[in-house]
């Protein structure tokens, strides 16, 4: 499964990717918006919005690219690791059932 991970602290990029990795996960994360995001995203299998540390045009950035691949969204407001495991596990056990 591919996960984009939108928001979050860039001193944590290393482990959320670490975290997605645990759960068999490709990731790419995005703290901060760059110029061309839209183009960068590609089409992930889900969409994990930190929202407490996002911007609103990267949320909206981000919804329109999940809207165009027809990926999950899941909207977090806390941005720590136990966060995204706790996500990543609901995703393995919705996919496993």
């Amino acid at each position: 499964m591919s996960v984009v991970i939108v928001g979050g602290h860039d001193r944590m990029v290393c482990q959320y990717k670490k975290i997605c990795k645990q759960y068999h996960c490709k990731a790419k994360v995005f703290t901060q918006m760059s110029a061309q995001l839209s183009k960068q995203i590609g089409s992930p299998d889900l969409f994990v919005l930190f929202t407490n540390t996002v911007s609103h045009k990267m949320i909206k950035c981000a919804l329109d690219e999940a809207r165009k691949s027809n990926a999950q969204v899941v909207r977090c407001h806390t941005s720590s690791g136990a966060a995204l495991i706790d996500i990543l596990k609901r995703q393995a056990s919705a996919a496993n059932a």
